[in-house]
C-alpha cells in the first residue's frame, strides 16, 4: 500500500474588502463597463469589518479556531450570530487585517511593482514585525516607502492602479510593462496578492511543524492564477517565487493548475514524488484569487446581507513519508473524472467516490466523512447556486442508495453523519476538499475518525477549450504504524533480531 505521511497544514484568510470593493471582478466590470452604478454606490455599506470577519464562524473554523463541528450547533444565519471573543489565530493560521496584506504584498514583490506610502509602510512595519510568523529575513523586504504625490502621479499618468485603507490611498500597483497586458497592473495585482496569500500559509506551516524554511524540498502551488508575459501567459512559477521569499533556499518547485480540481491533482502530484523518493518532502501550497472578492456581492446587496466574500483563502500541507505515527494519504486509492466518465453529476460522483472504493474493496459506509466542495452556503445560496456541500453529499447518498450501500430510508442519516458544513470562500480552487484536511487528520489522529475523502472538481469550460469538467479524490487514514512507512524499528532491535537469526542458524549447521 503506497502511502504518504501528512506532517503538518495551516490555513489562512486576508481580509480585503477595499480591495475586492475595487478589483474583486464583479465591482471592476461593472464599474469599467457602467460608471458608479447603484450596486457601486451601496456595496461600501454592507462591507464587514475586520471585526466582524473574524467573528464570522466559517472564518474562525477555517482557520483552526473552532471544531468544524461546532458550526453546526450555532443558528444560522452566521452572519446574525457571530461569535465572541474569537482570536486573529487559530490552530492552523490566522486572519490577517488588510493593512498588513498590503505590506505583504510589497514584501512578495521583487520587481518594484507596488510602492507604499511611507507612513502607511512604516505602520505596517511594526504591526507585521509582532506577527509570530515574519521572521527579519522576510520583514527585511518591506519598502521604506514613497511620497503620496509619488503614488498620485503614478496612478494619474502612468496607469497604476491605486490601494486603499480606510478610504485613503496608501499605495499602488505599477505596470510591468508599457504593452504586454499579461503584465498590466491588474494581472500584477492578481498574482502579487496570490503569492503573498501561499506565502502567509507557508509560514504557518513552517511554524506548525517547527521545520526550517531549508528542509523544504519541493513546493507544488496549486492556486487559479497564471503567472507569465505575452509569450508564455502561464509558464509560471509560484511555486519557486514563493519559496524564495519564505526562505526555503534547498526547494525548487512548480504549479499544478485545473481550476477547482487543482489542489487535490497538486496533492497527488506532491504525494506522489514524496511516496517514490525523489522528493524528501513537498509543501503543497496555494493562495487567494482577488477577481473572486465579492463575486456574488450583488445578490447579497440585494438581500440587504454583508457582503460576506471579503476574504482571500490560502492554504499548505506538508506531505513526508510515511513513519508509522502521522495521519496518511493513500496513493492506492485515487479517483479520476476521465475523459470517457460523463458530465452528469452521477457519473461524476460515481469516478470520484464509488470507483475507487470498489477498487480498494471498501463501501459507502467505510468513509467517515466526504469532504467536497466547501463552499459557505450563507454565500452561495443568495445567489442562487443552492447549498453546494449539502447537493455534493446527497448525491453521494443517492448513489449508495442505487448500489444499496444504504437503505433509501437511511439516506438523510447519511448525509447527517458523513457531510461537512461548507467554511471556505467562493475562492474557486479553494472550496475543494482540501479545507477538511487539517480538521480531518487532527480526528484521525485522536481516533475520532477513520477515514475521510477528499474531493476536487473543476470547471475546464470556463478556459473555452473544452466542455470536459475534471475532478479528482483521494483517501485520508489513520497512522498506520509500521504499514508501508519507513521502519519504527530501533538499529539495536535489528542487529539483537539478526544475532538472533545467526546463532538459530549456526545450531542447526551444528
Amino acid at each position: 500500500m503506497a502511502t504518504v505521511g501528512i506532517k503538518g497544514y495551516a490555513y489562512c484568510l486576508n481580509h480585503a474588502p477595499e480591495t475586492g470593493l475595487r478589483y474583486g471582478n464583479t465591482p471592476h466590470v461593472e464599474r469599467e463597463t457602467k460608471g458608479e452604478t447603484e450596486f457601486l454606490k451601496e456595496l461600501p455599506s454592507f462591507l464587514q469589518s475586520y471585526e466582524e470577519a473574524k467573528d464570522y464562524a466559517p472564518n474562525q473554523a477555517y482557520i483552526g479556531g473552532m471544531p468544524i463541528e461546532k458550526l453546526e450547533e450555532i443558528p444560522q444565519p452566521w452572519y446574525g450570530n457571530r461569535l465572541t471573543g474569537s482570536g486573529r489565530y487559530g490552530s492552523y493560521g490566522e486572519i490577517m487585517p488588510e493593512d498588513e496584506f498590503i505590506g505583504l504584498m510589497d514584501i512578495c514583490d521583487v520587481f518594484d511593482i507596488i510602492w507604499l506610502e511611507k507612513g502607511f509602510a512604516a505602520s505596517v512595519r511594526k504591526k507585521l514585525s509582532e506577527s509570530p510568523v515574519m521572521n527579519g529575513s522576510v520583514l527585511s523586504r518591506l519598502e521604506e516607502g514613497h511620497d503620496l504625490s509619488e503614488i498620485e502621479n503614478e496612478t494619474a499618468h502612468r496607469k497604476a492602479l491605486p490601494l486603499f485603507h480606510g478610504g485613503k490611498t496608501v499605495g499602488c500597483v505599477r505596470n510591468g510593462h508599457d504593452v504586454d497586458d499579461c503584465l498590466f497592473a491588474y494581472v500584477l495585482l492578481e498574482n502579487l496578492a496570490s503569492k503573498a496569500g501561499g506565502l502567509l500559509s507557508l509560514l504557518h506551516l513552517l511554524k506548525n511543524t517547527g521545520m526550517a524554511p531549508e528542509e523544504i524540498d519541493f513546493v507544488v502551488e496549486c492556486s487559479e492564477e497564471a503567472a507569465g508575459d505575452m509569450n508564455q501567459r502561464g509558464g509560471g512559477n509560484f511555486a519557486k517565487a514563493i519559496a524564495e521569499i519564505a526562505g526555503c533556499v534547498n526547494a525548487s518547485g512548480f504549479d499544478v493548475r485545473s481550476f477547482c480540481a487543482g489542489p487535490v491533482n497538486g496533492m497527488i502530484a506532491a504525494a506522489s514524488q514524496v511516496a517514490c523518493g525523489a522528493r524528501k518532502n513537498c509543501a503543497v501550497v496555494a493562495g487567494g484569487a482577488v477577481p473572486k472578492l465579492f463575486m456574488n456581492g450583488r445578490d447579497h446587496v440585494k438581500k440587504k446581507m454583508p457582503a460576506l466574500e471579503d476574504c482571500l483563502g490560502g492554504f499548505a500541507v506538508l506531505l513526508v513519508p510515511d513513519d508509522g505515527t502521522l495521519p496518511v494519504m493513500r496513493l492506492d486509492v485515487l479517483g479520476k473524472h476521465s475523459v470517457g466518465a460523463g458530465s452528469s453529476p452521477q457519473a461524476v460522483t460515481s469516478a470520484l467516490i464509488l470507483d475507487p472504493l470498489e477498487r480498494a474493496g471498501l463501501t459507502f459506509l467505510d468513509v467517515d466523512k466526504y469532504a467536497a466542495e466547501m463552499h459557505i452556503n450563507e454565500i452561495t445560496l443568495p445567489a442562487g447556486a443552492g447549498d453546494v456541500p449539502l447537493a455534493n453529499i446527497k448525491m453521494t447518498a443517492a448513489l449508495a442508495v442505487t448500489k444499496k450501500a444504504i437503505e433509501k430510508a437511511d439516506m438523510m442519516t447519511f448525509v447527517k453523519e458523513r457531510g461537512v458544513p461548507g467554511i471556505a470562500h467562493t475562492q474557486g480552487h479553494i472550496p475543494s476538499g482540501v479545507p477538511f484536511i487539517g480538521h480531518a487528520c487532527d480526528a484521525l489522529k485522536e481516533g475520532r475518525m477513520k477515514r475521510a475523502m477528499i474531493i476536487g472538481k473543476g470547471s475546464l469550460f470556463l478556459a473555452r477549450l473544452t466542455n470536459l469538467a475534471d475532478g479528482a479524490s483521494f483517501l485520508l487514514e489513520p497512522p498506520s504504524g509500521a504499514r508501508g512507512g519507513a521502519s519504527t524499528v530501533s538499529k539495536d532491535d535489528i542487529k539483537s533480531l539478526l544475532l538472533e537469526v545467526l546463532a538459530e542458524l549456526s545450531g542447526k549447521l551444528q
